[in-house]
């Protein structure tokens, strides 16, 4: 389970440290093999990649002939890269995917269960505060009457 959320430096090639406390648990369950993609949110979201096979499986199983469908299949699946975590613990994170999500220097890791989303730290602060301003933001049905 990945929870929590952390400031990561991207060095000068686009690389970036995952924390120890994530990377142990990557070699148990995948052996660092990682998928990373494009999100619709403009962040990108890393998986491990037994855990990424359903998803794209599922995308790949819609059709192509829905234009919803289609361009989160470009998205998802297209930018979709496989990369390995090094002895050192770093991920290199393609130049592609470094536009996509404007990352630069500082970038944001947040643990989402399953996966991680990525976010560049001025996006990351941007969409926290439309949350935080969205103060009676509406609960999805599925959540009705859940409180913490």
């Amino acid at each position: 389970m990945f929870r929590g959320a952390t400031s990561l430096n991207l060095d000068a090639k686009g690389r970036l440290a995952v924390p120890a406390k994530h990377r142990d648990a990557l070699q148990v369950q995948c052996a660092g093999n990682l998928v990373l993609t494009a999100h619709p949110h403009r962040c990108l979201l890393l998986y491990p990649q037994p855990a990424w096979e359903p998803i794209q499986a599922k995308m790949m199983s819609l059709s192509s002939f829905d234009k919803q469908s289609s361009a989160l299949q470009r998205l998802l699946v297209g930018f979709a890269e496989d990369i390995d975590m090094d002895n050192a613990g770093r991920i290199l994170v393609s130049p592609v995917l470094r536009e996509f999500a404007s990352l630069e220097k500082q970038a944001m890791l947040v643990g989402q269960g399953s996966h991680f989303e990525l976010w560049s730290m001025d996006a990351w602060r941007a969409q926290l505060e439309r949350a935080i301003a969205n103060e009676d933001m509406a609960l999805p049905a599925e959540l009705e009457g859940f409180s913490l």
